[in-house]
C-alpha cells in the first residue's frame, strides 16, 4: 500500500511542483495533493466510516470524476461536506496501491497545471 513517502516521490518528478509546507504540493503555485486532517464536523459526519490517519486529498478533474471515484471505492475514497461543490476528493492511503495512487497524483497535477505545462508533460511522457 501507498505512504507519504510514494506521494513525495511522485510529485518530485512533476514539472514546477513545489512542497509549500509539509504534505502539501503545488503546481505553478496552486495546490494539487496534500494532507487534509479531518476537523471536528468531518468526524462527525464519518461517525466509524472516518479513516485513524489523515487522508490525502486530491484535486480532480471534476464533480464527475470525483463522484464516480466516491462510488467505485467507498472503502478507499471520501468526502464531507467541507468539499461539497469542489473537485477534491480525500483518500485513505494506506488503501490505495502506488500505481493508483500514480496515476491520483499525476491527474491532480493535470487538473491545476497550467493547460501549456500539461500538454508539454503529455507530450514528453507519451
Amino acid at each position: 500500500m501507498a505512504s507519504w513517502e510514494d506521494v513525495e516521490r511522485i510529485a518530485a518528478v512533476l514539472p514546477d511542483t513545489d512542497l509549500k509546507g509539509p504534505r502539501r504540493w503545488t503546481v505553478h503555485g496552486t495546490l494539487f495533493v496534500w494532507e487534509r486532517p479531518l476537523r471536528a464536523k468531518d468526524l462527525d459526519e464519518l461517525g466509524d466510516a472516518a479513516p485513524a490517519e489523515p487522508p490525502v486529498a486530491f484535486r480532480v478533474a471534476d464533480e464527475g470524476e470525483k463522484e464516480a471515484l466516491l462510488a467505485d471505492e467507498p472503502d478507499v475514497f471520501l468526502t464531507t461536506s467541507h468539499f461539497h461543490g469542489y473537485p477534491v476528493v480525500l483518500a485513505r492511503l494506506d488503501r490505495l496501491a502506488v500505481p493508483e495512487l500514480e496515476e491520483l497524483v499525476q491527474d491532480a497535477w493535470l487538473a491545476r497545471a497550467p493547460k501549456r505545462l500539461a500538454r508539454e508533460y503529455l507530450d514528453r511522457t507519451e
